[in-house]
């Protein structure tokens, strides 16, 4: 016979959850009213403050989540729960970045269309969030992979596609604008023409070229990471550092392809300037800034001859190769060139055949016999086609290059200095092309000294620098004079400023700022992405598809794989998948002047288009008229009357939603595309926001220990045994075999997962939900431990026991009030509590709760006032078993919106405190004291201590020190 029939069990747990998420469910106690739209409710928006809460977009996978997923949605679900029992009207919900990779090579492998299977892995993602008790508006889910929401993904894509930027707007901070705008312009001469002839003497097709060449999407033949043994282009963060595709480990080839671009690099000093203005931590920032590369300089332009056999321009002999470099200062010692292999000049300068008069030994290992100079150029592209960008760019590695059998002349003395080609330049950054100063830069030194070229010193090292490496600090110019300038003895700024100023006056160079940020390539060889809303004339003209035209359906392939060739064909052209779905392909259209013949583009978009913008559709998915509609927007995005905290002086509010929580992976591309897209969408005015996250919060990971046989092969974490030795050590066996245990992130490859699922059927949610928030800071990694997740339940235990008799059911509360001494603590628990769950301090807030709760433990009968005040603050972490308390102590309704409890100031000051008082520097007794207690009242009272007067025998007070209410110091002799 069970004598605890109404004890706080997992049994007892999942009853309890599984109710109250049916009710919350049927009730839709979390949807959040909007001030106009499908979902307007006046009343209930009125009179409240608005909280737009925000998880980072999740991937439905196939493998389901794994305990360290969740950490941040129980997080935000804590930080919403509070929020809503303070009054706000909060937005809190979940949807699914369901267009990807994982998806397609699953669908290549199977057969399965790919939306079946993100489908079902979505069924087993909500099934595992909704076990947790997340307090999500159910309404506003949404996937990237419906129709309906990729048609607005498309419609954005339409705008940036139809809009150029204006940099002299807004003050010369710059803005997009429609192209109809630029086109009046053009019209009506307010602006010229980039050949500075006017708009009217142009035919339609230079016409159609000046507009597309400043549209913000746009298509153009781009450097790419190119493919062949997987068919397709891969983003940078796909390629391994040894140059070879992270799925398949094919080898990767640099190609200029024809892609579709997005111009983000006309926001570069507003992402970068606008970073100021956000309240996210300072680490993401400087990542931020660091991706964007903003760098002040001078660009030079050094000529070359053009060599025989090739055309430049109009026929010149000569080609200008323009550098940025943020060092004008040190030109005198440039004594090389470097050109990035993927450059368009070198085709240009590279003779036919025969190196020049000067071509050094060094400079063509194997002999300048064996091989011409565009055989040797040629051999090092291929070579340097299959290095990724970070391998080229890593520190210490072997420098290599070729010579081009080109000379440039410098243009501040005249000198004839080869011109090489190198990996470790890239066409990524700056010009692609660098003067190179050996004497002042450590890569260049080290090529220099490879390849026997000249080194120069133009700033003066400190005394006892060695000769034999290059020095880049700061010091006086030397070196550095021609008949018209002298830098000597000018420190780097005054150098550089002389520099520049001479340079301009000769037109041989200008003052400049550049950017590591590269315009974001924009197309994918895949199937399962956003298709283009975009079809091409039989002249080959992309036009943008009308909104009434919108969604572009993805067709239905019998093959999801683009197609593959020889991993080592460099030379291949991609064929998308669309591209075999011709009757798709091919389609007549009437777009305003009469049905005509068009081809659909057949790459996609990549997977980042959707994460983009879905912070918006959240805000409302039932709107069929617009993305969102404008008063819906400003109350839940808008921006606010105070600045976000930290913000220079004068700064105005960017607005966004109110916290953004996520893993720092996330810090640069996701975020940084994002903050493009809702720019761009801000300029045009389709939302009030300049930035789409205005608070920034990463959580840390949830790590496992794994462990390894002596194969260095993983073995089931659970499998293991766990034993003391002999000498007190601990050992772990495997199927009676040791092995070795080590630390790392939780995934399946390391097979070291712990499921939710196991934890709601050994504990329940609510004991899940405790344990996950109180292992440590939120912002910090914390390792798993199942057998801690006991101390979280035996706190909700107790906190049942302290309500519900274990034997009855029964109540076990008191209606009287609570002592003196209860009302205290209860007070300042209350007010540590608010402060902590305020700040996203989880496991304080909960360390507080169980020292309270421990407290009421040792009461005969727990005042109900405690009771109802301890189950409301508990609400946010554990919201089921506090449900549960709630309806037992006697209240129909949900607390989901009962006021969270708020503190007494005077109950939170000691009506008491302790002062210790001192004889000769030693505590010898301590004594309950009022807390304004005067200097001579404490100073008597610890006289006349028996203690005190003890140590006092026998000797004189020489002098008393008080220091009320916490100090007496008697000197005695």
């Amino acid at each position: 016979m069970n004598d605890t029939p109404y004890r706080y069990t997992a049994e007892m747990a999942e009853r309890i959850e599984t109710s109250w998420q049916d009710r919350w469910q049927s009730e839709g106690t979390f949807r959040a009213p909007n001030p106009a739209g499908p979902w307007a409710d006046p009343e209930g928006v009125a009179g409240r403050r608005k909280l737009f809460v925000l998880d980072m977009f999740p991937y439905p996978s196939g493998a389901g989540l794994h305990v360290g997923h969740p950490l941040g949605f129980i997080a935000t679900d804590v930080f919403a729960r509070y929020q809503r029992m303070t009054g706000k009207n909060v937005l809190h919900t979940l949807g699914y970045d369901a267009f990807g990779l994982p998806a397609e090579q699953y669908a290549v492998q199977t057969g399965q269309h790919p939306r079946k299977t993100t489908e079902e892995n979505m069924v087993t993602m909500r099934r595992q969030l909704r076990r947790l008790g997340l307090g999500h508006d159910d309404r506003r889910a949404i996937a990237t992979m419906d129709p309906e929401f990729y048609r607005w993904t498309q419609w954005i894509f339409v705008q940036i596609f139809n809009s150029w930027y204006d940099e002299s707007a807004e003050g010369g901070r710059g803005k997009a604008r429609p192209i109809s705008e630029l086109v009046a312009a053009f019209e009506s001469g307010e602006r010229n023409t980039s050949s500075g002839v006017p708009w009217q003497w142009l035919d339609a097709h230079v016409r159609r070229k000046e507009i597309d060449d400043q549209r913000l999407a746009y298509i153009t033949q781009a450097p790419v990471n190119w493919c062949p043994g997987l068919g397709t282009v891969l983003a940078n963060e796909e390629v391994t550092t040894d140059g070879r595709s992270e799925r398949g480990n094919f080898p990767v080839f640099k190609r200029n392809l024809s892609q579709w671009m997005m111009r983000i690099t006309k926001y570069s000093d507003r992402l970068v300037d606008d970073l100021d203005r956000l309240d996210w931590p300072e680490p993401v920032k400087l990542m931020q800034r660091n991706w964007i590369g903003r760098s002040s300089g001078a660009k030079v332009s050094f000529t070359a001859p053009v060599a025989d056999g090739t055309t430049s321009g109009d026929d010149a002999s000569t080609v200008g190769i323009d550098v940025f470099t943020t060092r004008p200062d040190t030109l005198f010692g440039a004594t090389f060139m470097v050109l990035a292999p993927e450059h368009p000049l070198v085709d240009v300068i590279v003779p036919v055949d025969g190196w020049p008069e000067g071509t050094r030994e060094a400079w063509v290992p194997g002999g300048r016999e064996t091989v011409t100079p565009r055989e040797a150029v040629a051999a090092y592209r291929r070579t340097a086609s299959r290095k990724s960008d970070v391998e080229r760019q890593s520190e210490g590695k072997d420098k290599t290059g070729a010579f081009t059998g080109a000379f440039a002349i410098n243009p501040v003395d005249g000198r004839a200095i080869p011109v090489f080609v190198a990996d470790y330049v890239l066409m990524g950054y700056g010009t692609g092309a660098i003067m190179a100063v050996p004497g002042q830069d450590v890569r260049d030194y080290e090529f220099a000294t490879k390849f026997d070229l000249p080194i120069i010193r133009t700033v003066q090292p400190p005394e006892g620098h060695p000769q034999d490496e290059a020095f880049a600090g700061d010091g006086p110019a030397i070196n550095s004079a021609n008949d018209e300038i002298s830098l000597n003895g000018l420190g780097v700024t005054e150098a550089k400023a002389k520099t520049i100023d001479w340079l301009r006056e000769k037109g041989l160079g200008e003052e400049t700022i550049t950017y590591k940020l590269r315009d974001w390539l924009f197309s994918r060889q895949r199937y399962w992405g956003e298709p283009f809303p975009i079809v091409y004339d039989e002249a080959g003209n992309a036009t943008a598809l009308p909104e009434s035209m919108l969604p572009v359906l993805l067709p239905e392939v019998a093959d999801y794989s683009p197609a593959t060739f020889d991993p080592q064909d460099a030379e291949s052209n991609p064929a998308p998948p669309l591209a075999r779905a011709q009757d798709w392909v091919n389609v007549e259209l009437d777009l305003g002047d009469g049905l005509k013949p068009y081809r659909r583009e057949t790459n996609t978009m990549p997977n980042w288009a959707g994460s983009c913008w879905y912070e918006l559709r959240y805000l409302d998915p039932a709107n069929d008229d617009a993305l969102v509609d404008p008063e819906v927007e400003k109350y839940w995005m808008g921006k606010q009357a105070e600045p976000v905290v930290g913000a220079p002086v004068g700064a105005m509010d960017p607005g966004g939603a109110d916290l953004y929580v996520g893993g720092v992976e996330h810090a640069v591309l996701h975020l940084l595309y994002s903050r493009f897209w809702h720019k761009v969408l801000f300029d045009l005015g389709y939302v009030s926001s300049e930035e789409p996250f205005r608070k920034l919060f990463n959580q840390g990971y949830i790590q496992a220990y794994f462990f390894r046989d002596r194969r260095g092969q993983s073995v089931p974490a659970a499998e293991v045994v766990e034993e003391a030795t002999a000498s007190g050590e601990i050992a772990y066996t495997w199927k009676g075999s040791p092995v070795t245990r080590e630390y790392g992130k939780m995934g399946k490859s390391l097979k070291n997962v712990v499921t939710p699922d196991e934890m709601f059927l050994r504990y329940g949610a609510d004991t899940f939900r405790v344990y996950e928030m109180s292992m440590g800071p939120l912002d910090l990694s914390r390792p798993w431990e199942t057998r801690a997740v006991i101390g979280a339940q035996r706190f909700l235990q107790r906190l049942w026991r302290n309500v519900v008799d274990e034997e009855s059911g029964e109540l076990l509360i008191t209606g009287d009030g609570p002592d003196e001494a209860t009302k205290r603590r209860l007070h300042k628990t209350i007010d540590a509590v608010r402060t902590d769950y305020h700040g996203l301090r989880f496991n304080t807030a909960i360390a507080r709760l169980i020292e309270f709760n421990n407290a009421l433990t040792k009461l005969p009968r727990v005042p109900r006032e405690a009771a109802e005040a301890l189950v409301v603050m508990t609400a946010p972490v554990a919201p089921h078993i506090a449900e549960e308390l709630w309806a037992k102590l006697g209240h129909a309704d949900s607390l989901t919106y009962v006021n969270f409890p708020t503190a007494d100031p005077a109950l939170l000051v000691d009506d008491t405190v302790t002062c210790v008082v001192q004889v000769q520097g030693k505590v010898r007794d301590r004594l309950e004291v009022p807390v304004g207690i005067s200097e001579e009242d404490l100073q008597a009272r610890a006289l006349a201590s028996d203690k005190i007067a003890a140590a006092l025998d026998g000797k004189v007070v020489r002098k008393v020190i008080v220091r009320p209410p916490n100090l007496v110091n008697i000197v005695a002799t």
